[in-house]
């Protein structure tokens, strides 16, 4: 599944994502954000190369509960998991970043 630009219509409850299966990149930001903005390009490239990964993208904000169960303060902050379980999290990284926790939660071997 590529990227998307756009966030999710229906925010997931913390207990839909408990029960994914399989990678998943969760991504918190807002559209107007500037950090995200700059980010987008390089996330994008690098789901390119992991097709694999479920990427669910969260319009985030004050109060909404998505967020403060993974205690998002700054955007964007990223959140990989494997079958549910977060493997890491980023929080504003630099694209250099990103390739290692895609692995992580790709390899078979995880």
């Amino acid at each position: 599944m590529p990227a998307s630009s756009q966030p999710e219509e229906r925010e997931p409850t913390r207990a839909e994502i408990d029960q994914t299966t399989g990678p998943v990149l969760l991504e918190f930001g807002a559209t107007w954000c500037g950090y995200c903005q700059g980010l987008a390009p390089h996330l994008a490239a690098a789901l390119n190369e992991f097709p694999a990964v479920r990427h669910i993208k969260i319009e985030d904000g004050k109060g909404k509960p998505l967020g403060r169960s993974f205690r998002v303060k700054l955007w964007p902050t990223l959140v990989f998991l494997r079958d549910g379980q977060v493997v890491e999290q980023l929080v504003r990284p630099e694209a250099s970043a990103l390739r290692p926790p895609l692995e992580a939660i790709t390899s078979p071997n995880s």
